[in-house]
């Protein structure tokens, strides 16, 4: 190893010794300072007889699924729980997880339920939810880009591919 390299090796084993000294919060607040901080979401694919709910949002362009974002120190159950019951008034026990995508570019991680209701409840809309309609994914005119690559993680997943019509980029 070179002279430099030496030298650099010990300065960072010295950083490190000095970081492990420092107080806990301070520690945290370093490392969250210098990583990339991502934004979390969670989504539930409801289904019912083959069919999945789907849901109009004015902020999304196609049909999407129910879920969103997730708040400061909420867990993704209690997220994705919270917003099924805004935008649909479904009360669901989601499980736990059936996937999670990281999509680096965008900086966003999505946890993804999956909910198989044997019965087909009552829906109302709320929230952002303007309108829903249970559809089979092949019926399903179109849905954006978020709800387009959770369907592809989902058949990933369960080894299924079911398209869908149309994917609206936006």
């Amino acid at each position: 190893m070179s002279l430099l390299g030496t030298l650099r090796r010990k300065a960072y084993t010295a950083a490190l010794l000095t970081f492990r000294k420092l107080p806990r919060p301070v520690r945290r607040s370093l490392v969250r300072a210098g990583t990339p901080s991502y934004t979390v979401g969670a989504v539930c694919v409801v289904e019912h007889d083959g069919q999945v709910l789907m849901l109009r949002q004015p902020h999304r362009q196609g049909w999407s699924l129910p879920g969103g974002l997730l708040g400061w120190g909420e867990s993704p159950e209690a997220g994705v729980t919270r917003e099924v019951c805004e935008e649909t008034s479904l009360e669901l026990e989601v499980g736990e997880p059936v996937a999670t995508q990281i999509h680096p570019g965008a900086r966003r991680v999505d946890v993804i339920y999956r909910v198989v209701l044997e019965k087909r409840p009552e829906v109302r809309v709320g929230g952002e939810a303007k309108a829903f309609r249970w559809l089979r994914r092949e019926d399903v005119p179109e849905v954006d880009d978020a709800t387009h690559e959770i369907f592809e993680v989902l058949d990933r997943v369960l080894g299924s591919e079911v398209p869908c019509k149309d994917h609206v980029a936006g």
